[in-house]
């Protein structure tokens, strides 16, 4: 066949052919554009697929595998297509944006609650209402329509968004650490030695126990983030301060990380319980 592509390729389950002539991976973007051409007025991206393109952070499952969500305003016909997901959807408030109509940031997030589990869907949160400025707390709070079936699984979401937290891994670390018994930390905090001087900035803490705990993803393995995190950390440990790293492979075997944290809060217990001199 032609462009080197064979027939078994084009059968494989992961292609679709959303429009005639055109088949392509449903999690890609020549699928959108495809389904694009063929949306009336009326219809828009939303959920999951117009979180993507809003560049909110997904979980890879959801990137990887698809389908392609497009709902149609109030009574119009839905969508039926190869690779989409249809819903219909009453007094949606949309947007253009990148091209494509789009439901509005705080929209999108309330539909997400309908496809997403709740770790998700706060990191969605987190992403929108922290440094993209795409939407606020009240934003989102106003997007969740009462009595609708997925209200109550948006509003335990809501509570535990944080406009601090960065990547969709602090999201994960943050959970974490709160369900397994610890108190929630702040985020993102500059922590100063005590004349004031500015030690450095990290990506959660406790600064009444001096506990600082940091997510080190890949770019930390960098000749020269290395050797900034390893210069403030010095200056950490010299004014007191207990700094626990975390990395990818603490989300497969967390209980190593809580029971550093445990001995962490421990030796923080055990000091403030030692009488002055």
């Amino acid at each position: 066949m032609g462009h080197g592509i064979d027939r078994e390729r084009l059968r494989r389950a992961d292609l679709a052919a959303p429009v005639h002539g055109v088949r392509a991976p449903i999690d890609s973007v020549e699928f959108i554009d495809a389904v694009a051409l063929v949306m009336r007025p009326d219809q828009f991206f939303s959920h999951t697929t117009a979180a993507a393109i809003w560049g909110a952070p997904l979980p890879q499952s959801v990137r990887s595998v698809g389908p392609v969500h497009v709902s149609t305003a109030r009574d119009g016909c839905r969508m039926r297509r190869p690779g989409v997901a249809a819903h219909r959807l009453d007094r949606p408030r949309t947007v253009e944006h990148r091209g494509f109509p789009v439901s509005v940031p705080a929209q999108m997030w309330f539909e997400c609650a309908g496809v997403l589990e709740r770790d998700a869907l706060v990191a969605i949160g987190d992403h929108l209402v922290g440094a993209s400025g795409l939407a606020t707390a009240d934003d989102l709070r106003a997007s969740i329509r009462p009595g609708t079936r997925f209200a109550l699984a948006a509003r335990r979401a809501l509570d535990l968004v944080r406009a601090g937290a960065e990547s969709p891994q602090e999201t994960w670390l943050r959970l974490a650490v709160v369900e397994a018994g610890f108190p929630e930390p702040e985020l993102n905090v500059n922590v100063h030695d005590g004349a004031g001087r500015f030690l450095g900035r990290v990506d959660m803490a406790w600064e009444e126990f001096g506990i600082a705990l940091e997510y080190d993803g890949d770019h930390h393995r960098e000749r020269d983030t290395f050797r900034h995190d390893q210069r403030r950390d010095n200056g950490f440990v010299a004014n007191d301060w207990l700094v626990i790293h975390a990395t990818a492979s603490d989300a497969h075997r967390p209980a190593v990380l809580f029971e550093r944290l445990r001995q962490a809060f421990e030796v923080r217990a055990v000091r403030s319980r030692r009488p002055s001199a």
